[in-house]
Parts: C-alpha cells; structure tokens; sequence
C-alpha cells in the first residue's frame, strides 16, 4: 500500500509537470539579444549647428524608421528635401523639448529590464513561430504623439508615452487631448506588454475587415490576449488588457452578469459598427452595464478573453498555432461550454 501510495505521488506530479511544460514551454536554449537602439539619445546628441554633417549618417542608420519619424511622428518635413534641416533645428532647441529630453533621460537612463522582458516575450514567440521575423526595437520622443507606432522594419518605442510619474509635469497639458483614462497607461510598466501586443496585432494577426459582428471580435480580441498570455506568462492579466486592479476585479465579480447582458440584448451577431464598438473600444466604462458607471470598459474584449481561455481549457489538443488559425468564432464559443455562474 505505501509503494502505491508513492507511485502515485510520483504520477500525479508527472501530470502536474507536464501541465505546466504544456503552458510554459522550456526556451533556455533559444538564443535571442535583442536590443532597444536608443535613437531618442542619438538624436540628441546632434548639436543645431551639427545637423547636415551628422543627419545623413543617422537616416542611413535608421533607414525606414528615420523617414517616418521625420515626416510622419514630428511633421518635421520631407527628407527627399533638405529644407526639413531647419525644422528639426528649431524643434532641438525648443525649450519644451529640452525638459522632455532631460525627464525621459532621468526616467530611463538604460531600458535594461524592458529589453529582458521584451526578450523573454520574444524568446517564446520564436519557440511557436520559428519563422516569424522579429522587428528592430527604436526607442525616440514623440512630443507625445504616439506610444508604439509599426513600420516597415521595426517597433518604435515613444519613450515619453511611458514616463508616468516621472511625467506628471508635462501630463495634465496632455490630458486636453489624451483622455486620463487612457494616458494611466503611460507608466514604464507599460513597455513590454504594448510592444508585445502591438507586434501580434499588428504584425503578425492583423484583424480582418470581414470579421464585423460582435462575436468575431470579442474572439479576435481574446485570441491576441491569449497569445500574451502563452508569451509573457509573468505579466499580470490588469497590464495586458489594460486594466485597472479594480476594473479586473469588477470583471471578474460580475462575470455572468456580462454574459447574460450580452445575451439578453442579442449583441453576439451584431454588426452595427455604432451598436457593439462600445463592447470593445478605449473607454472610462462600458455604458449600459453596471451601476453607477462602475463598470469595466471594453468588456466585449475581455469576455472574448475568458471565452478563448474556456475553450483552450476544454479542448487541450488543440496547439495555439491552430487557436491562433481558428476563424470560425462560432466554434470556438461553442466548444469553449463558455457559461458563467453566478
């Protein structure tokens, strides 16, 4: 009796063992160093009187990605023409620019922990994807235009999008344009988990125009969450998503009470664009649900969330590679059994 008894110890945690390698795969062996090329320091090193000398070796260097920053991010002007030399040269000695510069110099005097955690991300992503080809990391300051912009070669890093407290002066000015609810999010947290989900979204499963109905995009939204969840398995659920501690509690505490909602107004297999993007946008709350505007906001994508998660749970033969492939949401809600209690 007492063999059995260890043996099946010893069965139990092979089970347990092999669960988990199933969820955290080994990627020890997975050489990977990528660097986030500090072109935000770089640039400022370029003294006004420096700038035809020095600014044609750094477009050279930085290719696409100096092009956009030029045209695109600080509207300096077109680099076919040498006329943009003069716009740039006002623009570094513009004092707001200067105290920007020197804020985000303090805040991040080396990105060294977002360059471990985006590798690490990466590793995993290369362990599903070996193919997959992974972009060039270019951190600059954006006059707070944009936080994790996509080209033709890389992921750009507003590095002024994340100061969080360290940004406070320069924050309420921003808030006339930016709403406080998103800008919460420019913290150096934030790093990791908005370039991770920028490179998925963006690079590697775009949405598709032709997925309209509310469905669709609830499980599009829940598979890109579940690939973050497979690629940074450390990441708290509230920095994925974008959440707040209490908004995810709240989520989590009126669970059944989202999906009856849903159902009970027939939401699922709406396409009405005006109808159903309040379930998914950047919002405060999410209107219609909850007291008081105590409600989480966009709880379509969350919901979508926990629907993915449901049915990988229910159907462990399937791999993320044929998760990620699956376009058929139906199915998924499906064989996911997804019915929430109270």
């Amino acid at each position: 009796m007492r063999h059995q008894q260890i043996y099946l110890f010893f069965f139990i945690c092979l089970i347990f063992l092999s669960c988990n390698n199933k969820k955290t795969p080994d990627i020890s062996k997975i050489k990977l160093n990528m660097k986030i090329e500090r072109f935000d320091q770089e640039l400022g090193t370029i003294k006004p009187d420096e700038i035809s000398d020095k600014v044609p070796a750094l477009r050279k260097k930085y290719t696409w990605f100096f092009d956009d920053y030029m045209e695109k991010i600080i509207s300096a002007g077109l680099v076919s023409d040498t006329a943009y030399y003069s716009n740039l040269r006002s623009i570094l000695q513009n004092q707001d620019y200067l105290e920007l510069k020197t804020t985000v110099d303090k805040t991040f005097p080396d990105l060294k922990k977002q360059e471990e955690e985006i590798n690490q991300a990466f590793k995993y992503i290369r362990y599903y994807y070996p193919k997959q080809k992974l972009p060039r990391l270019i951190s600059f300051l954006s006059g707070f235009a944009v936080q994790t912009p996509i080209g033709n070669d890389y992921i750009g890093i507003g590095l002024d999008m994340f100061l969080g407290e360290s940004g406070s002066r320069f924050y309420p000015a921003l808030r006339q344009s930016i709403p406080s609810y998103i800008a919460r999010r420019f913290s150096p947290e934030n790093v990791s988990p908005r370039v991770i989900e920028a490179f998925i979204r963006e690079d590697m499963f775009p949405d598709q125009d032709s997925d309209r109905n509310l469905l669709s995009k609830m499980i599009y939204n829940g598979k890109i969450l579940y690939l973050m969840d497979a690629v940074m398995p450390d990441t708290n659920d509230s920095l994925k998503i974008g959440y707040t501690k209490e908004q995810l509690e709240w989520c989590s505490e009126n669970e059944a009470g989202i999906w009856a909602y849903l159902l009970q107004n027939e939401l699922l297999f709406e396409s009405d664009y005006m109808k159903i993007q309040k379930y998914l946008a950047e919002a405060p709350f999410t209107p219609g649900i909850g007291e008081n505007s105590s409600s989480a906001p966009k709880l379509g994508v969350w919901t979508g969330w926990q629907i993915v998660r449901k049915y990988m749970d229910k159907n462990p033969e399937i791999s993320l590679q044929q998760l990620m492939l699956e376009k058929d949401a139906q199915k998924i809600l499906t064989d996911s059994k997804y019915k929430p209690r109270d």
